[in-house]
């Protein structure tokens, strides 16, 4: 989440006037995450989340979203519902932006995960792709392997600036990846793509819901384990954590056992995504709009997470 484009108070007011969630009593931008502007508003009726969705996101793919929202809220997995206005419709223009509004989740993301949380994740993660295998919609992963060499072209004029030798670096790494047997026919269905802490709520050590669906996209359901032991498995300063590891993949395989190809496979969707989010976090870092309240995140963390992978030769070195 973040604040790219501002909105006044007047314009919001009428535009919550076609809805039925009261009159507005106040708001402010978020400034967590890179990709959408994200106003916490308080009204007469309760608390909601209002998003602009901009950067990488299409508005044709905004449907495919809302609607998997609600379809895996009709499953029993918690998370935000569309909140449609006095036509039915959940998807609105407000700041010359695609806007939605959604419902408001108790719950705080943990700044330092524990193995109990990583266990909540690995749950609610495997819960998510078999409450999804019969949503009807898809959409395909945009930045998959075959979308990370236009990242590079963003990045590599400066990728050294940010650090000596990263072009160099990211370049070999891709060449490996795009040469490597990136896997085509592993189990796949409805994944979230960007299940990061941020994007988890706890009510002490309980999954209280999962938020964020603007990655969410039709690919391997191993892949989505791997962005998440990226995303919980290690420590402060890089450092992999087997203890958290082995409870996420654990707490999943009890919802969903993983196949024998998809364990193989892991340590290579591992080094993927590592540097799926290494170049994007590049790309974000080294264009953060003048004015925007936005946090860009340290780009240079995937690359330490990467050499871990590239050192992996199996799942049990992921306690497994």
């Amino acid at each position: 989440m973040a604040v790219y484009t501002d909105v006044a108070a007047d314009e919001l007011a009428d535009f919550l006037k076609d809805y039925e969630i009261g009159g507005l009593l106040s708001y402010k931008g978020i400034a967590e995450g890179v990709e959408n502007s994200n106003f916490l508003l308080h009204t007469t009726s309760g608390a909601f989340i209002l998003t602009l969705y901009e950067k990488r996101v299409a508005k044709g793919d905004l449907p495919f979203f809302l609607g998997l929202m609600t379809h895996l809220a009709s499953r029993g997995v918690n998370c935000p519902q569309p909140v449609n206005d006095k036509h039915g419709e959940a998807l609105r223009t407000l700041a010359g932006r695609p806007a939605a509004i959604i419902t408001f989740l108790e719950g705080v993301w943990p700044r330092k995960p524990t193995a109990a949380h990583c266990a909540g994740v690995g749950k609610v993660l495997a819960q998510m792709h078999l409450a999804g295998k019969d949503f009807a919609m898809s959409r395909a992963n945009a930045l998959s392997v075959s979308g990370w060499r236009p990242l590079l072209e963003q990045a590599q004029a400066r990728a050294d600036d940010v650090q000596p030798g990263l072009r160099d670096q990211i370049a070999a790494e891709l060449d490996y990846l795009e040469s490597g047997g990136w896997p085509q026919h592993l189990p796949g269905g409805v994944i979230h793509a960007d299940l990061f802490p941020d994007n988890v709520f706890f009510l002490e050590d309980k999954v209280s819901g999962i938020i964020d669906f603007t990655f969410a996209c039709t690919d391997m359901f191993a892949y989505d384990v791997a962005i998440c032991l990226n995303a919980w498995c290690f420590e402060g300063d890089c450092s992999f954590n087997v203890t958290k590891a082995r409870a996420l993949l654990s707490a999943y395989g009890r919802e969903r056992q993983l196949s024998k190809a998809e364990e193989d496979a892991l340590p290579l969707l591992a080094r993927g995504s590592a540097l799926r989010f290494l170049l994007t976090r590049l790309v974000d870092f080294l264009n953060v709009p003048k004015g925007a309240l936005v946090r860009p995140k340290d780009p240079l963390e995937y690359v330490r997470k990467l050499r871990f992978h590239q050192s992996v030769s199996s799942i049990r070195d992921y306690g497994v």
